[in-house]
C-alpha cells in the first residue's frame, strides 16, 4: 500500500493531476478532479495535425503523450505565450514518465501563420494550436495538455512549501529582478535573495529562476531550470506526509487547466500505477550540435535540422534511447 502512495504522488507532482485515485471513496475523488479547469477541444486528428502514421505509432506505443504548456500572460483572459514547452510522456513499455522541453525559439511552421517561433502558437490559438503545432512539426500524436501561468505556478509552489533549488552566483540578481517585475504586478511584497547555493525557494522566487535566460547558455539553461522545478515540485510533492497529501493536492487542483477529462484522468493514474511507471528522465530539443542561431528578417531564430530533431524526439520517447550532442552541452 506504501509504495502504490508513492506512485500515486509521482504522477500528481508530474502533471499536477490524477490525485487521490487511490483516495478511497469515488464521489470525493471526482469532487477533487471537478476542481480542474477542463477546456474542451478537437479530438479530430486532422484538427490536431496527427498524422495517420504518427496515429498508427501511438496506437501499439504503449505510450500517452500530453502537451505540458507554462504561459506567460499578465491577464487570465488573454492566451500568452507559452514560454515553457513540454512533452510528458507516459511510457507504460520502458516503465518510465519523460519529459522532453521544446525550444521556445525553435523555427517551426504555424498553421495560418508561416515559419516563426513555436512560443507564438499558443498566443495565435490557444492550446489546440500550440498542440496542432508540436504535432505537424514533430509527427507526434498528442491530443491532451495541462496549462499553467506563471502566477498560478508560484501559487503552486506556495502550497506545497517551496522548492530546494542550488541557486549559481549569477542568478542571484537576475532572480530578484524578475520578482520585482511580478510583485509590481500583483501588488506584493518581495523577499530577496541574500546569498547563491542550495536554499528553498517560494513560489515567487522559483518562478524568477525558472524564467531567467540571460545568463551563460541563454534559454537552452532556462529549459533546464524550468525541469529543475518541476523535478523540485515532484521531489517535494512525493515527500508530504499522507495527512498532508489529500488537503496539498485539493489546493493544487484548481490551479490547472486541462482538456483531461475527470474519467481520464482516473484512467490515466490507474494505467501508471498499474505498470508501476515511476522513473522520471527528462531531455531538450533540438539537441547540441543540430540547431543554430538565425536572424531572419531582423528577428533571430533557433534552426534546428528537422529530421533529425524529430528521429531524435522519437527514438527517446518512443525506443527509451537518449540522443547524443555533437558539440559540447550548452
Amino acid at each position: 500500500m506504501k509504495k502504490k502512495k508513492k506512485v500515486t504522488k509521482v504522477v500528481v507532482s508530474v502533471i499536477i493531476l490524477g490525485a487521490l485515485v487511490f483516495g478511497g471513496v469515488i464521489s470525493y475523488t471526482f469532487y477533487q478532479l471537478s476542481k480542474v479547469k477542463t477546456v474542451k477541444i478537437s479530438g479530430a486528428n486532422s484538427d490536431l495535425g496527427i498524422s495517420a502514421a504518427a496515429a498508427a505509432k501511438d496506437a501499439s506505443s504503449g505510450i500517452t503523450n500530453i502537451a505540458l504548456f507554462g504561459v506567460d500572460r499578465r491577464d487570465k483572459d488573454e492566451p500568452g505565450r507559452s514560454d515553457s514547452i513540454m512533452i510528458l510522456s507516459i511510457d507504460t513499455k520502458h516503465k518510465k514518465i519523460k519529459m522532453s522541453s521544446i525550444m521556445r525559439d525553435t523555427y517551426v511552421k504555424i498553421k495560418g501563420h508561416g515559419q516563426t517561433k513555436i512560443t507564438h502558437a499558443y498566443a495565435y490559438g490557444g492550446s489546440q494550436l500550440a498542440i496542432r503545432t508540436i504535432n505537424e512539426n514533430f509527427n507526434l500524436d498528442i491530443k491532451d495538455y495541462v496549462t499553467v501561468d506563471f502566477f498560478d505556478l508560484e501559487k503552486l509552489i506556495n502550497a506545497i512549501g517551496g522548492v530546494k533549488v542550488n541557486v549559481a552566483q549569477d542568478e542571484v540578481t537576475l532572480i530578484n529582478s524578475y520578482m520585482n517585475e511580478t510583485a509590481g504586478i500583483e501588488k506584493k511584497a518581495v523577499t530577496k535573495l541574500e546569498n547563491p547555493g542550495t536554499q528553498n525557494l517560494n513560489g515567487l522566487q522559483a518562478v524568477a529562476y525558472s524564467r531567467i535566460r540571460y545568463t551563460t547558455g541563454g534559454d537552452f539553461k532556462r529549459t533546464e531550470r524550468q525541469r529543475t522545478v518541476l523535478t523540485a515540485m515532484l521531489t517535494k510533492i512525493e515527500s508530504l506526509g499522507d495527512t498532508q497529501f489529500p488537503s496539498v493536492v485539493s489546493k493544487l487542483l484548481p490551479l490547472t487547466e486541462t482538456s483531461i477529462s475527470s474519467i481520464n484522468i482516473l484512467k490515466l493514474g490507474t494505467k501508471v500505477i498499474t505498470t508501476k511507471s515511476t522513473t522520471v528522465v527528462q531531455e531538450r530539443f533540438p539537441v547540441d550540435g543540430y540547431c543554430w542561431g538565425k536572424t531572419i528578417d531582423k528577428v533571430w531564430y533557433l534552426v534546428c535540422d528537422m529530421n533529425t530533431t524529430i528521429d531524435q524526439i522519437h527514438k527517446f520517447i518512443y525506443d527509451d534511447i537518449k540522443p547524443v550532442p555533437t558539440t559540447p552541452q550548452i
